[in-house]
């Protein structure tokens, strides 16, 4: 590619980052990537009316969660308004746009009358061929003079080519009457003074390309490469709803999902790289372009995204591991891990990790690190400790004082125990996880004695036995 690839994100700060928000930026963030390009952010913060410092914020840290680094300072819309109206002056000045007086009241009339007599309500503005003597002393609104035969062609590199006819097209406002700049010409000028080569963006943004493709014309401006890429629906196939999953990113963050098992879930949503399904970033990053995006909606389905993100968790390095659990608790405001937890959880990453799909599971399954003497059985572990159990935890104790503390040396002693008494395991298993953890699911008993050494483990064992807890 003969220049420097430059993508962007441009959210708009009214609300969350939701899951179709975070798939843009991804890809954009991907091909940037895969380019040795540019990846930008871009705040479209013009609606003073919704925009709030939070819905700023939430973005922001929604990027940082995900692990979408851009590249220089976070651009504002809002501070480029001067220069906004500037391109709309030189527009006006060449000739290529024109001022309109016609009255919300007129525009109306209009559309009225041409409904009532079948035919196009485009709004025909008839001060577009006006000369300025004619120009009351009156509010204006600045229209770009958009042609009114032949067709726009929009080469779109997942759409293919797209034609729009120019009739169809209106002479689109560029500057309201009191001089505020409209969102169609700042999205323009900002994508063209950033330098962006490639827009990155939903299809329903399609119709727009065709109309911001006027502006870059009329102002001799090379255009940037669309890439249009179909939105995202539930798994029923429509539209994607908060009962789908159209939640914020950070709450996918408090429900425990890593954010590269995210990535890899996102990326998949609408782009394909052969079967691969689960994949690094560095592979992403190498495979990413867009001719493997479809042109069909992606379906989210958490099932997928449950698989995905526990691969994730299950090949991710313990020290990473650890370190995404201690930012998931401060996250979702659990208690730190104390150095003794954190001490326990290295040491039983092995036991804990697979199968996992989520911090939050991969922490209940480490319940048994987490609580505290006497544990509290559950009401389905309870009914394991009853008398008959609580004598042969007793008598079980012993044995384990003096065995080599290896988890197989525990469970070949704990063996042997059982079958010394013609003792199905089973029997044995139910009581030493009420006494271990208090719950019934959890790693192998043998796992969690290892994991929390012999003395708590036979503390544990003799409360139960003795009826503490």
């Amino acid at each position: 590619m003969s220049q420097q690839v430059v993508t962007r994100f441009p959210p708009s700060p009214t609300g969350f980052l939701h899951i179709g928000g975070a798939r843009t930026a991804l890809f954009n963030w991907l091909y940037a990537r895969h380019h040795g390009g540019t990846f930008k952010l871009r705040i479209e913060d013009t609606d003073i009316a919704r925009s709030t410092p939070e819905a700023t914020q939430a973005i922001l840290d929604g990027m940082k969660w995900l692990g979408l680094d851009h590249d220089g300072e976070v651009i504002s819309q809002l501070a480029n308004a001067p220069r906004h109206r500037e391109i709309a002056l030189q527009l006006l000045e060449s000739g290529k746009a024109y001022k309109c007086f016609s009255t919300q009241e007129e525009i109306a009339a209009f559309r009225e009358a041409a409904q009532a007599g079948k035919r196009s309500t485009l709004f025909q503005s008839p001060w577009r061929d006006a000369r300025a003597a004619s120009h009351p002393d009156a509010p204006y609104v600045i229209r770009l003079r958009t042609p009114n035969d032949g067709t726009t062609v929009i080469r779109d590199q997942v759409q293919g080519e797209v034609t729009i006819r120019n009739d169809q097209l209106d002479d689109m406002i560029l500057l309201r009457s009191d001089s505020t700049p409209v969102y169609m010409l700042a999205v323009v000028v900002d994508d063209h003074d950033m330098g962006i080569t490639h827009i990155i963006r939903g299809d329903d943004h399609l119709n727009n390309a065709a109309r911001q493709m006027g502006i870059y014309q009329a102002m001799g401006w090379p255009l940037p490469v669309y890439a249009h890429i179909p939105l995202i629906h539930g798994p029923d196939g429509k539209k994607l709803s908060k009962r789908h999953g159209a939640l914020g990113v950070e709450e996918y963050q408090k429900m425990g999902y890593p954010a590269a098992g995210m990535r890899n879930y996102l990326a998949r949503l609408g782009w394909s790289h052969g079967n691969d399904e689960f994949f690094t970033d560095a592979q992403a990053i190498e495979w990413f372009d867009l001719k493997g995006i479809g042109k069909s909606p992606a379906r989210f389905d958490f099932k997928k995204l449950d698989n995905i993100c526990g691969q994730h968790i299950a090949a991710m390095d313990n020290a990473a591991l650890l370190h995404e659990l201690k930012d998931f608790c401060a996250v979702t405001g659990q208690p730190p891990l104390t150095p003794a937890q954190i001490t326990m959880f290295e040491k039983a990453m092995y036991c804990l990790k697979e199968r996992a799909k989520t911090y939050l599971e991969l922490i209940d399954k480490a319940v048994f690190i987490l609580a505290i003497r006497p544990i509290i059985p559950d009401e389905k572990s309870a009914g394991h400790l009853d008398d008959v159990s609580r004598s042969i935890l007793k008598e079980l104790t012993p044995h384990l004082r003096n065995v080599t503390w290896e988890r197989d040396d525990i469970e070949a002693a704990t063996m042997a125990f059982a079958e010394a008494r013609e003792m199905k395991f089973g029997k044995l298993a139910g009581p030493l996880r009420a006494a271990l953890s208090g719950r019934n699911a959890t790693p192998s008993v043998f796992d969690i004695m290892f994991v929390l050494g012999r003395e708590e483990s036979v503390n544990r064992l003799n409360d139960a036995a003795n009826g503490s807890g």
